[in-house]
């Protein structure tokens, strides 16, 4: 086994994945063989950090967290209640009811695998030097703090705003201004939406790379299993995780078909360049002049850290396996999460508690 290290398991991030692990760590008899962190100042995952107008219902809901449900915690239907807090309380109470110490602020900078022959494991570096050291490796550190935006030319050159949807806090931000929502998701058209209804006097348009695609009927769980079904062969083939989105469609809410009809949802390409003023087409469609573009194009995983592992493969991807797919194939003993398949709430629940047993396995072997 080698020289002790401070842990057995190191979980990087308190989130629904992190905690729903932390949970099954205890469960599985290892209170006491884990530690926690997370780079956030306080509970709530990324979900703290979201715009005050999304509500819960807005959000899709959060999925419970194993053995302590929402409404259980904060004693009321909270559909309508904004996400950033209710999910912020919940998960604190959550921390409080089962006993789970997380260690906060905590910015992992480097993980690397202990290069010496007396033990087996690996080496957190935090911001502030200090390190620790552990066997295994459960990482829960999500998206949001790797916000995207593609590369289009002249994008230097706008005199105007350019924001992403990690920094949107409300469309009383947007008054009066001529505002560009860029991307084909869920978040671009419920952002799209409420600029255009509530931002007084703002006038909105609409553009991504790909057409968008709405699904007229009902979201089945047939889709949802087509739709993990898809991210889960890519991430073992060693390809990036795709979008759920290009599976299932964007669902046709009373919301969407509204905006439908005042015309709020008018589509146009990709623009191929930025110009100071606004946007333009290489063909001969007229330029748009704009005074905010607002990026609604996703995130990247938050995996930097992770780098010195060499984990990446010539797919780009990191290649996974086991069960529900949470096993790094290059190192069984790193364990990811909110990564490919289990990037939801509902997900990351199921891998949490696959990712524990593995680790629990792992150090047991």
């Amino acid at each position: 086994m080698g020289t002790p290290t401070d842990t057995d398991v190191l979980v990087i991030g308190a989130g629904q994945a992190g905690l729903s692990a932390a949970y099954f760590l205890q469960r599985f008899g290892f209170a006491d063989r884990f530690r926690i962190v997370d780079h956030a100042p306080s509970p709530g995952g990324a979900w703290q950090f979201r715009w005050p107008s999304l509500t819960l219902a807005a959000a899709n809901h959060v999925h419970d967290l194993p053995g302590f449900g929402l409404i259980e915690a904060l004693g009321v239907d909270c559909d309508e209640f904004p996400a950033s807090t209710a999910v912020a309380d919940y998960f604190r109470r959550y921390e409080m009811r089962f006993g789970i110490d997380v260690e906060r602020a905590v910015d992992i900078t480097a993980v690397r695998r202990i290069d010496d022959d007396t033990s087996d494991g690996f080496v957190a570096t935090r911001a502030d030097g200090s390190t620790i050291t552990s066997r295994t490796i459960v990482n829960a550190t999500g998206t949001w703090d790797r916000p995207f935006i593609p590369f289009v030319p002249g994008a230097g050159t706008f005199t105007g705003r350019q924001l992403h949807t990690h920094d949107y806090r409300g469309p009383e931000h947007f008054r009066g201004q001529r505002v560009l929502v860029v991307g084909a998701g869920i978040s671009a058209v419920q952002l799209l939406i409420e600029i255009a209804r509530r931002a007084e006097g703002a006038t909105t348009f609409w553009c991504s790379r790909t057409r968008p695609r709405f699904s007229e009927k009902p979201f089945t769980p047939v889709q949802g299993r087509a739709a993990v079904a898809r991210v889960d062969e890519r991430v073992r083939a060693g390809l990036p995780p795709g979008s759920v989105v290009s599976v299932t469609g964007l669902p046709v809410t009373s919301s969407i078909t509204e905006a439908r009809r005042a015309g709020i949802l008018d589509w146009r390409p990709m623009f191929d360049a930025i110009a100071p003023d606004g946007v333009r087409w290489d063909d001969d469609t007229p330029n748009l002049a704009v005074d905010v573009i607002l990026w609604c194009t996703g995130f990247r995983y938050s995996l930097d850290h992770l780098a010195p592992l060499h984990l990446r493969g010539p797919g780009g991807g990191i290649v996974m396996t086991g069960r529900l797919a949470t096993t790094v194939a290059a190192d069984p003993r790193i364990q990811l999460l909110g990564y490919g398949p289990s990037a939801s709430t509902i997900g990351a629940n199921r891998a949490g508690r696959e990712a524990a047993r593995l680790v629990v396995d792992q150090v047991s072997s």
